[in-house]
């Protein structure tokens, strides 16, 4: 599954949130609704974690230096994580508060047609938002569910995008049901109930996006396929005569470290080697593209060895 993509589902989704965020605050200035303030906050946390995802995508572009040998790439997890805890602490957060405070101390909304307006506004804003991100992620989910993508994606753009514009289109859905609710029976406490509902929405959303960069960050393998074919790659029965173990380790969504013990045979010389782990690199690359740093060291295969070696791959076949 590719790494790439994303950046054109992160601009749709700004460019929504950017105008949805000033169109919910004028209609909480007219109204006097919670649900729009609380709304108003999370499309301006939105905005700010589409700038943050951008950001962090041009910051994993530098190259290479001597105190960073293996680049930038995990700025992206970085950034992508930040994401989670603004979302969490500025949108679910700030909405529970204010549902709480409605709750307690609630009143009538006021000019019905701002906030009911601006909702349908949002509503068809964020579909279009969410209909580019779901787009450009079936470019490269291919055959894995959405839950399975949102797990196993290594670019954590297209999943952020993805439960944002989610929890978005809920949010109003939930937003519009407390303020009709509230205009209903006069009652605004359930404008506040909505906000509370709101609040809880982004706050789930918020740990699934921490659980799922922070296991990007703290380092992943290669995606079950991705190791299949490097373990194929590697063995040729001839100059590699078994994989005795492998590690992988992303740097980046679109960067990764293969590092592998290889048997030879006992009576190669040093040149058969040397040329026998040059042509193990070039089947590994072609393979699997994003395999760009790769160290492989040969050794003379000894079943005892290979069973005692904590091995997480099983040794090929001769």
């Amino acid at each position: 599954m590719s790494a790439s993509g994303g950046t054109k589902a992160i601009v749709a989704a700004l460019g929504a949130n950017l105008a949805i965020a000033v169109a919910k605050f004028v209609a909480f200035a007219f109204s006097g609704s919670s649900s729009m303030l609380a709304e108003g906050v999370h499309s301006l946390a939105d905005s700010g974690n589409q700038g943050l995802l951008l950001l962090g995508g041009k910051k994993a572009k530098r190259e290479a230096t001597p105190q960073h040998p293996f680049g930038y790439g995990r700025e992206r997890y970085i950034y992508g994580f930040l994401v989670s805890i603004v979302l969490f602490t500025i949108g679910g957060v700030f909405a529970l508060y204010e549902g709480y405070e409605k709750i307690k101390d609630p009143h009538e909304i006021e000019h019905w047609y701002w906030p009911v307006g601006v909702l349908v506004f949002a509503i068809i804003a964020e579909t279009f938002s969410f209909r580019t991100a779901i787009k450009e992620s079936n470019q490269v989910r291919g055959a894995l569910s959405w839950s399975q993508f949102v797990r196993r994606a290594k670019a954590p753009e297209l999943p952020v995008v993805l439960l944002e514009d989610l929890g978005a289109l809920v949010g109003l859905i939930l937003a519009l049901g407390g303020v009709s609710l509230a205009l209903a029976t006069g009652d605004g406490v359930w404008d506040g109930i909505g906000t509370l509902c709101i609040g809880v929405l982004l706050v789930l959303i918020a740990i699934v996006l921490a659980a799922e960069t922070k296991s990007l960050l703290l380092g992943e393998a290669a995606d079950t396929d991705q190791v299949e074919a490097i373990q194929s790659a590697l063995v040729d029965g001839e100059t590699v005569t078994h994989l005795i173990h492998m590690r992988t380790l992303h740097l980046g969504p679109e960067e990764l470290l293969v590092a592998a013990k290889i048997a030879v045979r006992h009576d190669d010389t040093a040149t058969e080697v040397a040329a026998a782990i040059d042509a193990a690199e070039e089947r590994i690359r072609a393979a699997v593209p994003i395999a760009r740093v790769i160290y492989l060291e040969p050794d003379i295969y000894s079943a005892t060895a290979a069973a005692s070696g904590a091995s997480l791959t099983k040794p090929s076949a001769p």
